[in-house]
């Protein structure tokens, strides 16, 4: 075995600990007794302003992870739907659905890794039928289009969040 597969191994294993490092570094042995109260009260202050605002981030970050995964499982079910659309258009459904389902199932994933995940994993509701050939192909249309709307909002959101 080359020593190449090693090295990015090593590498994270490295900064995980120096980043564990810089935690310790940064963590506070206990209140010294030399500070002023008001200098002690207005950090208070401030460590209570910095969890509200993160707090209010995580719940931005989860409501929007939670609708961004909701559409995407609902756009499982409305892919799943449109089976049989065409012989030409199956290849390129199939692999849209894959790649929703593999969408949906990272973000839930993040959401759970987080801590962020609802209790209760969503249900599929009622898709609909497509009886017809033309049913399919106009649902087809249809889906496609919203599902490229809801994908560019997705975007934008996440995108929103990636900003400093």
């Amino acid at each position: 075995m080359s020593p190449e597969p090693l090295l990015p191994s090593a590498l994270q294993l490295l900064l995980w600990h120096s980043a564990l490092w810089m935690v310790q570094e940064a963590t506070p042995l206990g209140p010294p007794s030399s500070l002023p109260q008001s200098f002690l009260l207005k950090c208070l202050e401030q460590v209570r302003k910095v969890q509200a605002d993160g707090a209010a981030l995580q719940e931005r970050l989860t409501g929007c992870l939670r609708q961004l995964h909701s559409g995407l499982f609902l756009y499982q079910g409305l892919l799943q739907a449109l089976a049989g659309i065409s012989p030409e258009l199956a290849p390129t459904l199939d692999m849209l659905q894959l790649d929703i389902t593999d969408f949906a199932i990272n973000i839930w994933q993040q959401m759970e890794d987080v801590g962020m995940a609802p209790a209760v994993p969503p249900t599929q509701g009622t898709m609909p039928t497509f009886t017809s050939a033309f049913q399919r192909r106009a649902g087809g249309t249809l889906v496609a289009s919203n599902l490229q709307s809801f994908l560019e909002v997705a975007y934008r959101a996440l995108r929103h969040f990636t900003k400093p």
